[in-house]
């Protein structure tokens, strides 16, 4: 069976678009706030709502799915992501971007949904580990892009908008040309998202998606701080958090194989361990390129394998329900972790950043050694 087959490709290349747009207003909202003088803590609140619409649109993506099937949610969570683009342009003020960017919000979590349940639909147990590395590098690389353009074309708000929302509507049409199947079943209408977070033999996956956003969200959103904190200059910012995601580019694909043929539980405790090395490495004052890279390369990857693991261990018509949870799982560490590692720098010290993320992986890494004795994928090899 060919792993990426042409619904696969096109999916791919929708994403793509929908992901520089993501990645152009995330960097710019702020930005536009502050120029209108905004205040800190309303700058903060337009982001949170941003995250909080992530997931609402997480719990309605689901049912949507079920309804509607894999394309007409895909068209209407585009639909819904373009309008939040369109309502920036319409009133500038913190009310009315705040709901907006919560719109914005519920567009995009639903867009991850339906492309993630549809790659697991599309896969079986042997190709699931490529078909989201295939994922999470297009997310990545669309994120690089998105910053590239941000410091190439003119990024007044009205200058912005059109093509962003351009961009939105542009993703729509791969998926003109290609169906995604959706099986249904009778069990499916009765699968809901709270049972998957509380099944006992994909803990291990709910788990890791909690950690991985825990430790993507702490690097993501407090590492510019840490190196400002420690007199890098803006451009060296960008150029250090670039080498970072860089490298959970380079790292999706080998590590996707490598979950494929030696067991998925097997490399999350690898990927965790070396997680936990460049954790250290920062903290021991390391040289800050090959940490950098390690901590990348390891950390951005360990959400599609958690995930490709828990997937694996449920029934097919469970996998949209169980995404669901898996993605829920990841933005509550993604809004959980940043919150708390700030509030022990800015307490105590900026180091406390790797002794965070050291510490949870670590709990994560114990839990996973708990599993020695088991086979790691028996599904994937039976």
């Amino acid at each position: 069976m060919t792993t990426y087959t042409r619904p696969v490709l096109l999916l791919l290349c929708g994403l793509l678009l929908l992901t520089l747009a993501i990645a152009v207003l995330n960097t710019l909202v702020p930005l536009w706030l502050a120029h209108e003088k905004l205040p800190t803590w309303q700058v903060g609140m337009v982001s949170s709502s941003y995250f909080s619409g992530n997931l609402l649109g997480t719990l309605l993506a689901g049912a949507l799915v079920k309804r509607a099937g894999f394309n007409r949610s895909y068209y209407l969570a585009s639909l819904i992501f373009a309008a939040g683009c369109v309502g920036l342009g319409i009133t500038l003020g913190f009310w009315s971007w705040l709901a907006w960017r919560f719109i914005a919000g519920i567009g995009c979590a639903m867009i991850w949904v339906v492309v993630e349940s549809a790659l697991m639909c599309s896969g079986t147990s042997h190709n699931r580990g490529r078909l989201l590395a295939a994922y999470m590098m297009v997310y990545y690389v669309g994120t690089v892009l998105g910053q590239l353009l941000v410091s190439k074309v003119p990024t007044g708000l009205m200058e912005v908008l059109p093509w962003v929302t351009a961009l939105v509507l542009a993703a729509i049409l791969p998926l003109l040309f290609a169906r995604i199947v959706h099986e249904r079943g009778e069990s499916q209408a009765t699968t809901l998202v709270w049972p998957m977070l509380r099944l006992r033999q994909a803990r291990l996956g709910v788990n890791g998606c909690i950690i991985s956003g825990i430790v993507l969200g702490s690097l993501y959103g407090l590492m510019p701080l840490y190196l400002n904190h420690q007199g890098v200059s803006d451009a060296s910012i960008g150029f250090w958090m670039a080498v970072m995601v860089s490298a959970g580019i380079l790292g999706q694909w080998p590590i996707g194989r490598l979950a494929d043929r030696f067991g998925r539980l097997q490399v999350l405790r690898v990927q965790v361990f070396v997680v936990i090395l460049g954790a250290m490495a920062m903290l021991g004052n390391a040289a800050m390129g090959p940490a950098l890279f390690i901590l990348g390369a390891a950390g951005f990857t360990l959400y599609p394998v958690a995930m490709a693991w828990a997937c694996e261990k449920v029934e097919h018509h469970q996998l949209v329900a169980m995404n669901q949870a898996l993605l829920l799982s990841y933005t509550i560490g993604s809004l959980l972790g940043p919150t708390f590692t700030a509030l022990l720098m800015q307490h105590y010290s900026d180091k406390l950043l790797f002794v965070m993320i050291a510490g949870v992986s670590l709990v994560y890494l114990l839990m996973l050694l708990r599993k020695m004795g088991e086979h790691p994928t028996p599904v994937a090899h039976a």
